[in-house]
């Protein structure tokens, strides 16, 4: 009893020593809340020089970069990205407040390490002078041959195209002593750009790529391309361009696999998203699109040549005031298929041809009518709404080839405005089936399979 009554009295004499330590730290940590606000503001500085002064951090800053509009920074990229190259989880800086005229650049991967960021803050904008480009190029800012590449941040990369938009229009001479971002030395009046216009962003051959925040704006041609890629992740980002400039796709996927595009803003004049061959499980979501052509899939098969693409679905976006919506387009004469298609909760609102699947497109060439076509089938479309401003649908499929496996559902779209020359649906060698009335009534399409469909040889089969 006794033993136990003083092993109680040591316990509670611990306990009173416990609480006599803990009650000035108490108000101590009172004091610190009343001045949190000064410590956050300290430990935030002292994280940004901490990451400045980071070995995996390059700021193109510190290898010679200007970042006045005007000098040419693109030895500096160079040697930022050469460093950053070695070193894994490395991050390039783009800092904020400047911006960064850079020549065509490729930065290479074969022998880089792994997951390196390019944290794009600043602005990039292109030169334009024709003597920059030199002739041919298909690019401006290029990245090859790596795994796990993310270009991120608030930055804008800006192609400067108008100048390339002005087929006829000769690029005049700037005053040299003017310091704003157009002060670049144009091209020779009488020489003007080169032909080629170039991609502002391309990724080529690469794994896990995170594109995010990040504005891409007046390219020359296509805005975003990924070929050969796998992996591929864009959100939360903007592409922009006028509306009749030539050529200037969005986003452009060839040879890609397991791609992920949502959330983003892409106005352009050309296609929003072109999905081109070699592409599968693509998988695109809260975007919208306009102005521009729509999102489209091709053309493929053009030249007689093989297209393969399967397992794509565009859902929960929107468009305004574009050439068609969702559109797939096929010249005569290629191989191979589209299959695996799922158009789902699409709004239009002032589209020309919302629903569109063309195996005669030619893009005012002379093309001649040949017997093989890109086979087209297991096609959806569901709950695609608003208005047109042409016609709703428009099925034009081979002769030979026809469209299988086409299906309707919950399809309400109107005129934006009554007019006698609005067209109504057509379709033509198109099957499938309604699985809901719509708006308007889509009577052209016929139900069941064709009898006499043609058949790929195994060469052309995908």
């Amino acid at each position: 009893m006794h033993t136990m009554i003083r092993f109680s009295m040591k316990n509670f004499r611990f306990v009173i020593f416990i609480a006599f330590l803990v009650w000035p730290s108490d108000n101590v940590s009172c004091i610190a809340k009343q001045h949190k606000h000064w410590r956050h503001r300290k430990a935030s500085v002292s994280m940004l020089e901490t990451d400045a002064n980071s070995p995996t951090t390059f700021n193109v800053l510190r290898y010679g970069a200007k970042g006045d509009g005007i000098a040419d920074d693109t030895k500096a990229f160079e040697e930022a990205w050469a460093a950053a190259c070695g070193v894994e989880g490395s991050t390039v800086v783009v800092p904020s407040g400047s911006v960064f005229l850079v020549k065509p650049v490729s930065f290479s991967g074969p022998n880089c390490q792994s997951n390196i960021v390019f944290q794009l803050d600043g602005k990039i904008i292109a030169p334009k002078s024709s003597g920059a480009w030199g002739s041919g190029l298909l690019q401006w800012i290029e990245f090859t041959k790596l795994k796990g590449i993310t270009i991120r941040g608030a930055g804008i990369i800006d192609g400067q195209g108008s100048v390339w938009w002005k087929d006829d229009n000769p690029v005049e001479e700037s005053d040299a002593n003017n310091s704003s971002e157009d002060s670049q030395i144009y091209a020779d009046a009488a020489g003007g750009m080169p032909s080629t216009k170039p991609t502002a962003l391309r990724f080529y051959g690469s794994s896990n790529v995170i594109v995010t925040g990040i504005t891409i704006q007046n390219s020359p041609q296509t805005h975003l391309k990924f070929d050969d890629c796998t992996g591929v992740q864009v959100f939360s980002m903007s592409i922009s361009s006028p509306g009749d400039s030539p050529n200037t796709d969005g986003i452009h996927l060839q040879n890609s696999k397991n791609v992920i595009i949502h959330s983003t803003s892409l106005a352009c004049g050309d296609d929003c998203v072109s999905i081109q061959t070699g592409c599968s499980g693509v998988y695109i979501h809260n975007v919208r699109c306009g102005p521009g052509h729509g999102i489209s899939i091709g053309g493929l098969g053009k030249d007689g040549t093989k297209a393969c693409v399967s397992n794509i679905t565009v859902r929960d976006s929107s468009l305004q005031n574009t050439m068609t919506g969702v559109r797939i387009k096929t010249w005569q004469g290629g191989s191979g298929s589209v299959q695996g298609v799922m158009f789902s909760n699409i709004q239009v609102s002032g589209v020309e041809t919302p629903i569109m699947i063309d195996q005669y497109y030619c893009n005012g060439h002379k093309c001649q009518n040949k017997t093989s076509a890109v086979d087209v089938s297991g096609i959806s479309y569901q709950f695609i709404k608003g208005t047109y401003t042409s016609k709703p649908v428009h099925f034009a499929c081979s002769d030979s080839m026809a469209c299988t496996g086409v299906t309707l559902e919950n399809i309400n779209l109107t005129p934006l405005q009554e007019k006698n020359q609005l067209e109504g649906p057509f379709c033509w060698h198109t099957f499938g089936e309604l699985r809901t009335s719509t708006t308007p009534p889509i009577t052209c399409l016929q139900r069941g399979d064709p009898s006499n469909k043609q058949v790929h040889n195994n060469g052309d089969s995908c």
